[in-house]
């Protein structure tokens, strides 16, 4: 075999190398790419007006309760901090404005509690995916005996609840702006 016949055939042989190289490689690199990927969480949205504010969940892992956050056992302690979280977002509301509350539907399929500073605003929880309320009703806050109080700021929490688990916590604060 000739010097020539010799450098194209190792040519052809070490470009199946490169090639083969390269598909595993990529293929290494697309798993490792998809093992690092989380499933993103449902997101809730809250509409006042023209403006809308969209949040990520508190808590939540794939629809399980709350007391297994990332697959391990917590105290049920976890369930109260993912409660007392600070919202990220912030959307503002005037008076006569309707506060229009959006969720993916597997939240609305499981069902979902809307709460205002941590209490219920509603007599049972939602099963649809979009519910709206009363803004100004929202600020109003009425101790037995004393006159109402208009707050200037208040946290709406959804609350993903199945089985009576709660498996999913958005925060969103209202800021009052009537009166501005």
């Amino acid at each position: 075999m000739s010097k020539l016949a010799r450098q194209g055939r190792m040519s052809s042989q070490s470009r199946r190398g490169v090639r083969t190289a390269t598909a595993l490689g990529a293929a290494s690199l697309g798993l490792v790419a998809l093992s690092a990927c989380e499933k993103p969480s449902p997101m809730v949205t809250v509409t006042v007006g023209d403006d809308s504010v969209t949040t990520e969940a508190a808590c939540y892992d794939d629809g399980k309760a709350i007391p297994s956050i990332n697959g391990k056992s917590v105290p049920q302690g976890e369930l109260r901090k993912c409660l007392a979280k600070a919202p990220e977002e912030t959307i503002s509301v005037d008076t006569g404005e309707k506060v229009r509350i959006g969720v993916d539907p597997k939240t609305a399929h499981d069902g979902w509690l809307v709460l205002v500073d941590g209490s219920g605003v509603l007599p049972e929880r939602l099963k649809k995916t979009y519910y709206s309320l009363p803004g100004n009703e929202l600020f109003q806050e009425q101790e037995p005996g004393k006159p109402p109080v208009t707050k200037k700021r208040v946290q709406l929490t959804v609350v993903q609840t199945s089985g009576g688990d709660f498996n999913g916590v958005w925060h969103i604060t209202l800021k009052n702006t009537s009166g501005e």
